[in-house]
This record gives C-alpha cells, sequence and structure tokens, in this order.
C-alpha cells in the first residue's frame, strides 16, 4: 500500500468534513422551513448544475464504472447518450409544468391532476425507491472505506456506517438543500479532481504524454462503444441501452424529488433549463473520463502483472472488478493519488446521500406532514422537520446493515433492483397525466400501481418461455410504466381535464 501516514489520512477528512460544516453554517444562517425545501428560490442556476453532476455519478460510478470497462468496454456510453435526450424531456416538458405550478414535492401535481390516492401512492414509492437506492450506493462506498481505511483502526462496520451517516445529518439538518447546493459542488470538484489525477498519473506511469494517453484510450479494444451485432436478446445493444438511459433519466431525475429539488430551487424556469442543459454536457464528458480512466486502470494492470481483486462471497473467492480503482490508488500509485483518491471516495459517498436525506425529509414533510398547508409554527414545524430528518437517517442505517449481514451481492443487487422497479408506476402515472385527456378513477390508482410492478417482474421471470429467450435488462422499467399506463386507461374514463395540468399548455406558457 502506498505509504499514507494515517494521521495524515485523518487529517485530509476531517479538514474536508470542517469544509463541510462551514458551508452548512454559513448558508443555514436565518434559514426558514421554504429554504430548507427549495433554498428560497434563489439558488444560482451554474452552482446547481456543477452540483448536479456529483448527485448523478454517486459513489457507484466513482468505483464501478471504471471496473466495468473490462466485463462491457464503453458499451455504458450508449446509455449515457439516453441520458441527453431524457435530460431534454425534463427541461421542456416537465420542469416548465413544476414551476408553473410552483410545487416544493413534485408529487403534488398527482393529487391535482388524479387525487388524494395517486398523490400518496406517488410519494411513498419516491420514498421506497430512494430510501433503498441511497442505501445501497452508501453501503458500496462504505465497503471500500471499511476496507481501506477503517479496518485497518479496528473500527467495526456499524460504527463506520453510523459516523458517516451522523456527519451528513450534522450538515444537512439545518439548511436542507439550501446547503446541498453547496456542498454537492465541492464534493462534484472532489471527485473529479480524483479523476483526472489519476489519470495523469497512471499516463506518466506508463510514459504517455497527454495526446498519447487519449490516442491510448481510443485505440484500445476495451474503448468499443457501439454495439448491434447481438440483437435484441443482447444486454448490451444499442438501442436497448439508448431508450433504457433516456427512461432511466426521465424517471430517476425528472420524476425523483431528490434530483429535482435542486432544479425548483433555481430563480425561475429558465434558469432551471439552463441548469439541466449544462448539467447535461458536463455529466457527458465527466462519464467518458470514468470511462477512460477504466481503460487506462485495466492497461497498468497487465503492464505490472495485477491479478484482478476478488471478494468473499458465500466463502468463495470472486472477481471484484469495483475494487481495481481503489487497490491500484491506494496500494500501487504514489501516495499522493491515493489522497486525492479517499478525498474523492469520500466526496462520492456524501453527494448523492446527503441530497437522498434531505429530499426524502422534505417529501415526508410535505406529502404525508403536509406543511405547506399546516398551520403550525415556524419553531414547531422546524422540531418536526428535525425528527423526520433523524428517523431518515437511521432508516438508512438499518437498510446499510440489512445488506452488510445478507452478505451476498446478488441478493443485495436483486433488492436494488427491485427498488429500480418502484420508477414504473411513477412514470406510467406522469405519462397518462401529461398526455391524455382522461380521468382516471383515483380510488382504483394504488392497486393499479401495486399490480404493474408485479406483473412486470413476473414477465421478467418467464421471458425466456414468453418471449423467445429475450432477457430485459434496463429496458423492464419501460414495461412497468407501460402496464400501469394501461392500468390507468382502463379505470379512466372521458373527462375535461384542467388543461394546464396537461404538459402541451405548460409548454407554451
Amino acid at each position: 500500500m502506498a505509504e499514507i501516514s494515517p494521521l495524515l489520512i485523518l487529517s485530509i477528512i476531517g479538514g474536508y468534513f470542517l469544509f463541510l460544516m462551514i458551508i452548512s453554517y454559513v448558508t443555514s444562517k436565518g434559514s426558514q422551513s421554504e429554504d430548507f425545501f427549495v433554498g428560497g428560490r434563489q439558488s444560482p442556476w451554474y452552482i446547481v448544475a456543477f452540483g448536479m453532476i456529483g448527485a448523478t455519478l454517486s459513489g457507484v460510478t466513482f468505483i464501478s464504472i471504471p471496473g466495468f470497462v473490462g466485463d462491457s468496454k464503453f458499451s455504458y456510453m450508449q446509455v449515457v447518450l439516453g441520458y441527453i435526450v431524457g435530460y431534454i424531456i425534463i427541461a421542456f416538458v416537465l420542469m416548465p409544468m413544476y414551476y408553473r405550478l410552483r410545487l416544493t414535492s413534485i408529487y403534488t401535481y398527482l393529487e391535482k391532476r388524479f387525487g388524494w390516492r395517486a398523490y400518496k401512492t406517488g410519494a411513498a414509492y419516491f420514498l421506497l425507491s430512494r430510501s433503498i437506492g441511497a442505501a445501497f450506493r452508501l453501503f458500496l462506498v462504505a465497503i471500500v472505506l471499511q476496507q481501506f481505511l477503517m479496518q485497518p483502526f479496528g473500527v467495526p462496520f456499524a460504527a463506520t456506517i453510523l459516523f458517516t451517516i451522523g456527519l451528513i445529518w450534522i450538515y444537512t439538518f439545518r439548511g436542507g438543500i439550501k446547503t446541498i447546493v453547496w456542498t454537492d459542488t465541492l464534493q462534484t470538484a472532489s471527485m473529479l479532481i480524483a479523476v483526472i489525477a489519476t489519470i495523469i498519473v497512471l499516463g506518466r506511469e506508463m510514459n504517455l504524454g497527454a495526446w498519447e494517453i487519449v490516442e491510448t484510450v481510443r485505440q484500445s479494444e476495451l474503448s468499443q462503444i457501439w454495439f448491434f451485432e447481438g440483437g435484441w436478446s443482447d444486454s448490451e445493444n444499442f438501442f436497448k441501452q439508448f431508450l433504457s438511459g433516456i427512461f432511466i433519466t426521465i424517471v430517476m431525475t425528472g420524476l425523483d424529488q431528490d434530483m429535482m429539488q435542486k432544479n425548483l430551487s433555481c430563480r425561475n424556469l429558465r434558469d432551471a433549463q439552463k441548469n439541466m442543459m449544462t448539467m447535461t454536457g458536463v455529466l457527458v464528458l465527466a462519464n467518458l473520463l470514468f470511462l477512460s480512466l477504466g481503460v487506462l486502470l485495466y492497461l497498468y494492470t497487465a503492464q505490472i502483472g495485477l491479478e484482478m481483486p476478488t471478494r468473499i462471497v458465500n466463502g468463495e473467492a470472486k472477481a471484484a472488478s469495483d475494487l481495481l480503482y481503489p487497490t491500484l490508488a491506494l496500494g500501487y500509485l504514489s501516495p499522493a493519488v491515493g489522497i486525492v483518491f479517499l478525498i474523492g471516495l469520500i466526496a462520492a459517498a456524501y453527494s448523492s446521500a446527503d441530497s437522498a436525506l434531505t429530499a426524502l425529509t422534505t417529501s415526508f414533510c410535505i406529502d404525508f406532514l403536509g406543511f405547506e398547508k399546516s398551520a403550525l409554527s415556524e419553531g414547531q414545524k422546524r422540531k418536526r422537520r428535525l425528527w423526520v430528518h433523524l428517523g431518515f437517517s437511521f432508516l438508512l442505517f438499518l437498510i446499510i446493515m440489512i445488506f452488510y449481514y445478507l452478505n451476498d451481492q446478488a441478493v443485495i443487487k436483486a433488492l436494488f433492483r427491485i427498488a429500480g422497479y418502484t420508477y414504473g408506476p411513477l412514470l406510467g402515472l406522469y405519462a397518462f397525466g401529461f398526455f391524455i385527456n382522461r380521468k382516471s378513477n383515483d380510488k382504483f390508482i394504488p392497486l393499479v400501481c401495486i399490480l404493474a410492478p408485479l406483473i412486470s417482474l413476473l414477465i421478467d421471470t418467464f421471458s425466456d418461455q414468453l418471449l423467445w429467450g429475450y432477457k430485459f435488462g434496463f429496458e423492464i422499467l419501460i414495461l412497468n410504466g407501460i402496464i400501469t399506463f394501461l392500468g390507468l386507461w382502463l379505470f379512466s374514463r372521458p373527462e375535461q381535464t384542467d388543461s394546464s395540468l396537461l404538459s402541451s399548455h405548460a409548454v407554451k406558457s
């Protein structure tokens, strides 16, 4: 392992969190409930745009995407290209509606369009999806932190998680989204600096100049982007990946309170759209950097004759490509790379977890405690919000510990995929609400939204027999949304819907 003093590591981590606390203190001065939820709608769009990169990438991208290159080459870029279309749809179809209705929680749209049951169902699916998703992402990064940093100090995993979530709670419970907008900016910068620094050092280790690094990556067989040969049965087929990227973006950004809360904190719709388009461009470049880093990591591993790192699963050693980057950064490259990697890793862990915790608190306070219509005083709201924030912190801790004690990567990934299923009903609800001028019976909407993921899961399980060997990937989300949409149609009737709730009117406005 690179010779990095434990005292130096702790000092750097301590300094990083001290900086986060200072940001929290400055941004939370005089904060009201509205500031916690939407930052007083005064966030600079360019700060939001840059900060959203970190939340979008998350710790999974930071440690897994470079390792993913070994198995799937640059096929992930096909999904990223789909992201571009998805973000355009969000910016010019969804966000005009959100701003027109001045929403704090985006799920209040469902109440205006369908009714109370649809509203609560949509909000509940978000809470379930984001709780599992945020815990999963934090778990993956925490495993690396534990193995390479905390374990040598004899710190148990539960203490690592409690400490991690506790720090998030401390710097977010006052300022909320007003603080997150600025801490995300620091975290994004930390991640990108770590990746760029590692690429530069790997280039030097391999005696490559700047242009030679570009050419080496471009000429490597690992940089193949386009996959058409395998047809629709191939999980890496371009059209499947591209379509999946579009719909993943729409549901996991446009229909997700966590991501949209940042956009709604901008001063106006035009600023929010500039934020979204700028973020899209930077995100594409960031993903190219991560994938290029993956190529260099594999080439360097082959050059020094290093075997792929392994992880013990059910008593058996299995190759763990997501440990390749941390293994090289902390064990084979210079101490400087190890330091920036640790900072980037911590930033990656916190960039998605802190905003998720804030969004969960916002959704529960607005959607289930009715803060917007409540007659409670500011002090009473602050007290209740604090307890909700604390409650979701504890929930994340419990879910992460369940993942840890399962100790089965297949089961954990299956749980994460189940969380992905729960975005399907949101896709169907919003698609029907935006584009169909019919009124679905609110009484049956919870039933439709429960059955749709179950039917999708059943079709996915038996797709070999039902669909001539076809295997679903990310596109199961689209099927889930279509089933929800059809269910809503089945229980609908022609009725004049308020045109201000349909996207065509919102876009013209």
